[in-house]
Formats: structure tokens, sequence, C-alpha cells
């Protein structure tokens, strides 16, 4: 009888991964349409859209999972997500985004952008090997993000962060494209919720170590609203909300996810896996500066350097997978 329920729970656990998969691309395509109108609308760049709008909506499914996992004192949940999130958002979702059709960087402004997720992956180092992120820090988190992003906004509206000419999607008013970016969000949310959900109990069923599912399923699912949102992204051609989507998530996952968790509960490093700091943290590290290294001085992602950063993600799943299993 026991296996038949273990049968049955695995079965449901692939019909939320399929479910999932589905709110993803939906809510994906629904988010692009309505966020590209809207920078259009308001003369806003969508450079900026994707680094604040979108990369916001995408990186709910981290917010939700790491407060979450705070809360029921898992602390290695909620670095682990962000961390591996940071990973695969570069190196999977740039990486395959990529095998899509070349990501290329159009306005310079890009360029702040990437500092400020350096200044941020650093940050978090430094925290880290500090020994705690205390509820001070959390809040100043915060605060230092909501700076960033109104600095942002200014300097949209100063004209630093130009409107390119791209296809504009059709809707009959700005209430029913707010309303299609609403709806878009909870589907992204709601599909990484149901997939993450899918994935931990099909991990559970197997038997994979609660640090493993934080680093790679949890954050490779929180991570699909990012892949599945920049691949249609870049099938329209809109290659600056792919980039502001990927670069802006980066900043939220470390500032807003980790500030946001630290001020509802200071987050220990002794009570994370030694693996965390010691190595996990050092390849957002240096995938991070690759990314920003790249986009600086060759100022695009092409197929070959997309499915090189598809392989390196695969390698470090593989990693993952010696160092804490084997």
């Amino acid at each position: 009888m026991m296996e038949f329920l273990v049968v049955d729970a695995f079965l449901l656990a692939l019909g939320a991964l399929g479910l999932g998969m589905v709110l993803l691309i939906k809510g994906g395509a629904w988010t692009v349409d309505a966020a590209v109108y809207i920078a259009r609308h308001f003369g806003v760049s969508p450079l900026l859209v994707g680094f604040t709008i979108v990369a916001f909506g995408t990186s709910l499914p981290e917010l939700i999972v790491s407060i979450n996992a705070s809360f029921h004192d898992l602390p290695g949940i909620a670095v682990g997500n962000v961390i591996g999130s940071n990973i695969a958002n570069i190196l999977l979702v740039v990486g395959v985004t990529a095998l899509f059709g070349t990501l290329s960087v159009t306005s310079k402004a890009i360029n702040r952008d990437l500092i400020a997720m350096m200044i941020a992956t650093i940050f978090l180092m430094a925290m880290l090997y500090h020994g705690v992120i205390n509820q001070i820090v959390g809040i100043g988190m915060l605060g230092m993000l909501i700076a960033y992003t109104f600095w942002q906004y200014i300097m949209a509206k100063k004209g630093e962060l130009p409107v390119e000419d791209i296809d504009e999607p059709e809707f009959k008013s700005m209430l029913l494209a707010v309303l299609f970016l609403i709806a878009g969000l909870i589907a992204i949310s709601a599909g990484a919720e149901f997939l993450v959900r899918g994935a931990r109990v099909s991990a559970t069923i197997i038997g994979v170590p609660e640090d493993v599912i934080a680093l790679s399923i949890i954050a490779l699912g929180t991570s699909l609203p990012e892949l599945s949102t920049c691949v249609i992204a870049a099938l329209r051609k809109q290659t600056d909300i792919v980039l502001g989507n990927i670069i802006g998530s980066n900043v939220f996952n470390v500032m807003m996810i980790i500030g946001a968790t630290a001020a509802s509960r200071p987050i220990l490093s002794e009570s994370l896996a030694p693996q965390i700091i010691s190595f996990d943290m050092w390849v957002t590290f240096g995938v991070s500066a690759l990314f920003t290294a790249i986009l600086l001085s060759y100022g695009k992602i092409n197929k070959l350097i997309g499915g090189i950063f598809t392989i390196g993600y695969v390698s470090y799943m593989g990693a993952l997978y010696v160092l804490y299993i084997g």
C-alpha cells in the first residue's frame, strides 16, 4: 500500500511540474508583451523595464521561497536559493537564450547595471564571510535597492536610457496592458511554485539532500520564470528586456531577497553548509565577473558563448553532486 502512495505522490509531482511549465511559458509571453507596451507608452527604455518590473516579477518565486524557508528556520535554503538562482540565471538562462539569438548590448546604460550586480555579489560574499547578515543590514540592503531603482528611473526620464525602435505589442488600452502584466507575473509566480513543489516532492522521494535541493532544483525552478521570459523576448528581438531582466534579477535576488530574509530573521553563516561559502559563492562571483567582462569588452553573447555557458551549468550540477553527495 505504501508503495502505491509513493507512486501516486510521484505522479502528482510530475503533474505539478507540467502545469508549472505551462504557466511559466504563458506568463512569460504576457509579461514581455505588456512590459514592452508600457515602456513604449511612457517613453522609457525596455532596459529599465526589464531591470525593474520584469526583474521584480521573475524574482518573486525566489522571494517567496526564501522568506518561507527563513520562517521555517532553513537559512540554507534561503541563501542557497539565491546563490543557485544567480548562477542559473547567467549560465543556464543566458546560455540557453543566446542559442535562440545573439544577445547584443545596445545601450551603454547597461554598464551601470553590470557594476551594480558585481557590487551586490561582492557585498553578499563579504557579509557571509563576516559571519552574519543582521536585520539592520537587511533593511539597509532594501533601502539601497529602492534608491538605485529610483535613480534608474530618473536617468530614464532624463533621456540617458534610449528607447529603441522595436515592435510594439498591440493592446487596446494601458489598463489592459497592466492587467496582462499582472496576470503574467502571477502566472510565472504560480508556475514556479507548482514546479518547485513538484520538484521538491520528487527529490524527497528519490532521496536528495536538502542543500543540493536548494542549490539545484529549487534554484533551477525559481529561475525558470527568467528563462521563459528571456527566451520569448529573444525570439521577439527584444535584447534589452533579456539583459535587463537577467542583471536586474541577480541584483534583486541579492538586495531584495537576502535583504528581506535578513530583515525578518538574521542569517548566520554558521547555520549554512560550509560548501555554500567555500565553493558556491565563489562560483557565483566567477560567473558574474565573466558575464560582466564579456559584455563590457565584447558587447554580446553569441551562440558559441551561450553553448559554453550551458555546458558550464551542467558541469556545475555535476560538481554539486560530487561535492555534496559523492
